[in-house]
């Protein structure tokens, strides 16, 4: 049975798609083994399509080619709908992972297809689409959620009617995976979904099941997660550390952390390390995840820092961001790496001035900043734009669009896979 069209059209969907698609494999070596007839570039004709599930304000035009020496398949309907299913399956996998939700209304075979074991196998062996940001807020009890991809500079909404009412909180995303808590009545609940396949599950309970600072990490060769919440201070006592593990699902509780005081920036885990910062003692806590205890690392704060925040790099790298300078003329927005040999802060870059004044126009304007593959990101609070930082590239740029303007919304890195599963 065919929902919404039939096999010709099916074929017309996939023949549109690898034609226009930039991440497509090369179809030369199809087509010279089954005799199919190329059109070159310039009779190239567009075909003005409504993708569906997308806003359309948020449409991409899918339909322009990045390089004029594209090759456009043009193949009979029939073929294009009795094509083998591995190659099918090789073809959607390549395919933008934002662009499924049009295809999954193309038939039931399509739908299928991309909830089948076999196209998790290939989309797991095919590259990552690119880092993403993802948003997410309420709008009258109405979750709303946008995706930027930034290889295709483009936003995208996703449905996410499927999360529980109680879902409110962004904690963050690892591995195709992203995080939530909140509170179900007056109970504290954290659960795990998966975006593109619309799938998610709650996790079980803590032993101290207060609200608390949580973070995610997923481990992709062992097809496993883990859920950290730190240490915190609840009334007058100080809370042990608990870390949930998806393969045995259970809370196991862990040492309290030797802190007095801490910043109220947020966490940041880098090479199976948790770090925070701290006031008293001063300098940063160290999580050792696989030791289960903490470390307390005396790296002094650089002078005059106003906020700080912790951001993980890769190959090992730690990141510290924040504002400097006691007035407003004199401030400026620096990175400094951790030197673990030396145990000291080292400025590695600045904010250009028409960068900062442009994104904090105030002195107290409030800004959140979060990190993934040596890019960093700044959001503002009260302007509602987003800057990106290449660590590597030394690189500036600006967050198009306007999905960053709501005022109540969170935001993070997120990195889409149809084969990330909830385990």
């Amino acid at each position: 049975m065919v929902l919404g069209l039939g096999e010709q059209d099916e074929g017309r969907q996939l023949s549109y798609f690898v034609g226009s698609s930039s991440r497509s494999p090369s179809p030369s070596s199809i087509t010279r083994g089954l005799g199919f007839r190329n059109v070159s570039p310039s009779r190239q004709k567009v075909i003005k399509t409504k993708p569906r599930g997308l806003d359309e304000e948020m449409i991409a035009t899918f339909a322009k080619a990045s390089h004029t020496d594209n090759v456009v398949v043009h193949m009979e309907d029939n073929i294009w709908a009795m094509l083998p299913e591995d190659l099918l399956s090789e073809i959607l996998a390549r395919v933008p992972p934002f662009m499924i939700f049009r295809l999954r209304s193309v038939c039931k075979r399509w739908n299928s297809i991309l909830q089948d074991n076999g196209f998790l196998k290939f989309h797991s062996q095919v590259p990552s689409h690119g880092p993403c940001l993802i948003t997410f807020w309420k709008n009258s009890q109405t979750p709303q959620c946008s995706v930027f991809s930034l290889p295709l500079k483009q936003w995208y909404k996703i449905p996410f009617s499927f999360l529980p009412q109680w879902a409110f909180w962004l904690v963050g995303s690892s591995g195709g995976l992203v995080c939530f808590s909140g509170l179900d009545g007056l109970t504290f609940r954290t659960l795990i979904c998966n975006p593109l396949t619309q799938s998610w599950r709650a996790l079980p309970s803590m032993h101290y099941n207060q609200q608390r600072q949580l973070i995610m990490v997923v481990d992709r060769k062992t097809r496993s997660f883990k859920v950290i919440a730190a240490s915190d201070i609840y009334g007058d006592k100080s809370l042990p550390t608990e870390v949930y593990d998806s393969k045995i699902d259970s809370w196991s509780v862990h040492q309290t952390m030797p802190a007095v005081n801490l910043c109220s920036s947020k966490m940041a885990f880098c090479d199976s390390k948790l770090y925070m910062e701290t006031i008293s003692p001063l300098g940063l806590m160290m999580y050792q995840l696989d030791a289960g205890y903490w470390e307390h690392i005396p790296a002094k704060f650089p002078r005059s820092l106003l906020d700080g925040y912790l951001v993980a790099g890769t190959q090992k790298r730690l990141f510290l961001v924040g504002r400097i300078g006691l007035y407003s003329t004199l401030q400026s927005m620096r990175i400094w790496e951790l030197d673990n040999e030396k145990v000291i802060w080292i400025e590695v870059s600045r904010m250009p001035p028409r960068y900062f004044r442009a994104l904090l126009r105030l002195s107290a304007e409030r800004f959140e900043c979060f990190g993934q593959d040596n890019l960093i990101c700044f959001t503002s609070w009260n302007q509602g734009k987003g800057l990106i930082f290449d660590v590597d590239k030394k690189a500036w740029s600006w967050i198009a669009g306007c999905a960053l303007q709501t005022y109540n919304s969170q935001v993070c890195f997120y990195e889409p896979r149809f084969d990330a599963s909830i385990y």
